[in-house]
This record gives structure tokens, sequence and C-alpha cells, in this order.
């Protein structure tokens, strides 16, 4: 297959393979005629035999299977942007999502969040835990830092916190579609996912009956943007508009940045921030 870069399949991978260092893999470097491993050993790599491999550079062979194709990224050692390219040059299409559960954010993208202030952002996964906010989060959503890891949950915060129910305006119509969000993140996000979602999705049915409704109405939702009327006891009302982002390079990870409505709005968030305790030192 051809694509618009006019690389092919064959050609990007007699690239890659010859990119890689045969003593990184244990392999005698001797006199070889090309850089790089040979075909045959990026075969065994993958699993599956020379001659197909071989064909598959020489362009012939017919079109490989998923399965082929992620042995040979694993054989290749290729990146996942490297991947997905050659997903495109075999199948026409990007892989089906791999799912590793996310454990923090790089300072770069901590650094992103804390220049939004006075708009709350937060930083989710598929299964909508939150692993990074700003302090504009902390000071009109919730102090994350005050709760365990576990309980760092936008879903677990919504249905099982008696005072989401109070904070949050139009708490039925939200609840809805953000459980129509989250059915949406958590397809996209591949197998891989489906036993926390399973987990998470049993423990709230378990402790929500109205979650658990939600759930069976099998609603689904696109968590672009929206309205957000918050409820906070020391500011009042405060109106923002919530934006979701995909987090480049990250397909795992989402960013929700809430822009206050108004110039009162931003004030009001700002006035909650200079309210928080100082860090010592």
């Amino acid at each position: 297959m051809l694509t618009d870069t006019g690389l092919t399949l064959g050609a990007f991978l007699k690239d890659r393979r010859t990119r890689l260092d045969p003593a990184a893999f244990g392999l005698a470097g001797g006199r070889r005629r090309t850089p790089g491993l040979r075909r045959e050993e990026v075969a065994a790599r993958a699993n599956i035999s020379p001659t197909w491999y071989t064909w598959l550079e020489q362009g012939r062979g017919g079109a490989p299977s998923a399965d082929v194709l992620d042995r040979i990224a694993a054989g290749l050692m290729l990146t996942e942007p490297e991947r997905e390219h050659l997903f495109m040059l075999g199948l026409g299409r990007l892989p089906e999502p791999r799912y590793t559960a996310p454990t923090g954010v790089t300072p770069r993208l901590q650094r992103v969040l804390d220049t939004l202030s006075p708009s709350p952002a937060i930083i989710r996964t598929a299964l909508w835990d939150v692993l990074a906010w700003n302090e504009a989060a902390a000071a009109l959503l919730v102090d994350y830092a005050l709760l365990p890891r576990e309980e760092r949950n936008v879903l677990r915060l919504l249905f099982s916190s008696p005072r989401a129910k109070v904070r949050q305006q139009n708490w039925e119509s939200m609840a809805r579609y953000v459980v129509g969000a989250f059915r949406a993140d958590a397809a996209r996000a591949g197998a891989g996912a489906k036993a926390g979602v399973k987990r998470l999705v049993d423990d709230l049915s378990r402790l929500s009956p109205d979650f658990a409704a939600l759930w069976q109405d099998s609603d689904i939702a696109r968590h672009n943007e929206g309205l957000k009327s918050i409820l906070h006891p020391d500011a009042g009302l405060v109106e923002v508009e919530f934006s979701a982002f995909m987090v480049d390079g990250r397909p795992d990870l989402g960013m929700l940045v809430f822009n206050p409505v108004t110039n009162e709005a931003a004030e009001r968030i700002r006035t909650l921030i200079g309210m928080r305790p100082k860090a010592n030192g």
C-alpha cells in the first residue's frame, strides 16, 4: 500500500530494520552486508516465517493481519507513533487502542495546567481517574490532594458524594451527560480498559441507584464542551464553560478546562485561590 507520503510498507519495514543495532539484541555483529538486523532475525523476533516477512518487504503476499503487524512492531521495537504509521501503511487504518493505566503526568504537562489559572483544569484517564490538576481546580472543584488516590475519580465523586448533588446545579442532566461521555471514552480506550471499566461500573452501581439507572440507559455523549454551574459555599454560584481536549501523543489522557463565563466568575475563583493555605518553604 502506498500512502500520500509515497512511502510503502516494504520501504518502511526495511528502513526501521536497518536502523537497529544487532548488538543491542545479543546478536553477533561480524561482517554484515547491510546495516541493522537481517530479515530472518526480524522474522524470528516477530514469530513469523522469514518468507512471509521477506514478502512484506518486497510488497508481495497481500495485506498482513493486525496480529502480524503488532508482532512486527514489537520485533522492530517501534514507538507508538511508528506502530500507528505501520498500521496505516499495512491496513489503511489505525490500530485498535491499547490501554495501559497511566500513573501520572510529565512536569511539562503539569506546567501547562498551572498556566491556565484562574481556569480550573484537570487531566483525567479514560476511566476518569484524575491524575493532575491546577490550583484553581483544587479551589473551585475538589482538592484532590486531600483524597486517597483511589477516590480521585470524577464519577465516584459525582455519584457517591452528597456534597456533589448540593454543589452541582442541574445535577441530573450533568450526571446523565457525564455517564454518556464516560461510556464513549471507555469504548475508545480499547479492550485493555474493559476490566477497569467493569470494576468501576460494578462499584458505582452498588453505591448509587442513580448511576445504575443511567448506565442501563446506554446513552452515549461526546464530552467536548458545555456549561457547568457550581454552587460554592464560599464563592456562591460560579458559572464556567468546560472544554475537553485529548493530550497529544497520549490517547489515554484527556484534559478538561473550565473557563469562567464572566469576569466576576474569574474574580471569585481568584479569591478562592487566595484563601488557600500557602505551602511552606
